[in-house]
């Protein structure tokens, strides 16, 4: 929406939208612990060709009603010294040492950037647990199997549900484990991020209705293709995903990986709690009476119906 707002067209911001969530650092780290290195490598690479469709299939057949140069946000990342217009980027680059630079970049990962992905990771690990226990390890590969049913059916599960690229991968993981075919993953995990009810409904009041139609097909079509394509690589190879699934932790030796976890849940102890409390504390009324308090915006209101930042 930002991107938009400042000027982006609709071409690159449906690119944006695409390629961001499967080519982060976070989504190709835990892709390659979780899944295998065929499915490391084709997960962005997919993305950004289906991003790149897209955004040039948008921008060649799609309409724009107005096309507005882009302002980019220049202001300071480390401490909002500056807005960058009022300081020279030469000035600026002097303003912080490396050693200031890389502890914001540290604040933004484990804070930020951690306090977004908790939830959702969380809901991931109990949904792959949940399918792991409760489903039979033949159903997959007996109903479903691999080819354009699986894929199709991959899609249909994949569109409307809300659920973000880190979540979605030990989903798939715990898919392919119960005979899922890889190239069914990859379709899961792209249109997973990339589309939700809740988010076709906001593309269609930043984009249009054609815009959205444009993403969407896309991503059918494409993650359909090579979905196909990828079953293809690993029966030339003679690979099997269900076996490769989960190898690359071997490499880390065990008391590493259990030092992860924990530091994983000392982390996530903050953004959590404040999420459910987020959720379950009631909305801040409103008095009449005092007349000398900020009365809520918009945009504020949230924030004032929530016990913690956002």
């Amino acid at each position: 929406m930002s991107l938009r707002k400042q000027g982006a067209n609709n071409g690159a911001t449906s690119a944006f939208l695409i390629s961001t969530p499967e080519s982060g650092v976070d989504s190709i780290a835990i892709t390659y612990a979780l899944l295998d290195p065929i499915m490391t490598v084709a997960r962005p690479v997919v993305a950004f060709v289906t991003a790149a469709a897209a955004g040039i299939i948008e921008n060649l057949f799609g309409f724009e009603a107005k096309r507005r140069a882009i302002a980019p946000d220049l202001s300071c990342p480390v401490d909002g010294c500056c807005d960058g217009n009022d300081c020279a980027p030469e000035e600026h680059s002097r303003h912080h040492s490396l050693a200031e630079k890389i502890e914001a970049g540290l604040r933004y990962a484990f804070g930020d950037l951690w306090h977004d992905m908790a939830g959702w990771f969380l809901l991931g690990l109990l949904l792959a647990g949940l399918i792991t226990v409760l489903i039979p390890d033949d159903i997959f590969s007996q109903y479903l199997g691999a080819g354009l049913p699986a894929m199709l059916l991959m899609l249909a599960v994949g569109i409307p549900l809300y659920i973000c690229a880190t979540a979605s991968t030990p989903i798939a993981a715990a898919l392919i484990l119960k005979g899922v075919s890889p190239g069914a993953a990859l379709v899961f995990l792209l249109a997973g991020p990339a589309t939700n009810v809740a988010s076709l409904t906001v593309l269609t009041g930043i984009l249009g209705r054609q815009s959205t139609a444009i993403y969407l097909a896309t991503i059918a079509v494409s993650t359909v293709i090579f979905g196909l394509a990828v079953d293809q690589v690993y029966s030339s190879l003679g690979l099997s995903a269900r076996a490769m699934v989960g190898q690359a932790s071997e490499l880390v030796p065990g008391w590493v990986q259990l030092t992860g976890a924990l530091f994983l849940l000392l982390l996530s102890i903050k953004p959590l709690s404040h999420s459910l409390m987020a959720r379950c504390k009631p909305a801040v009324a409103e008095d009449p009476g005092r007349e000398d308090e900020i009365q809520p915006d918009t945009q504020g209101f949230a924030e004032l119906s929530q016990c913690g930042p956002t």
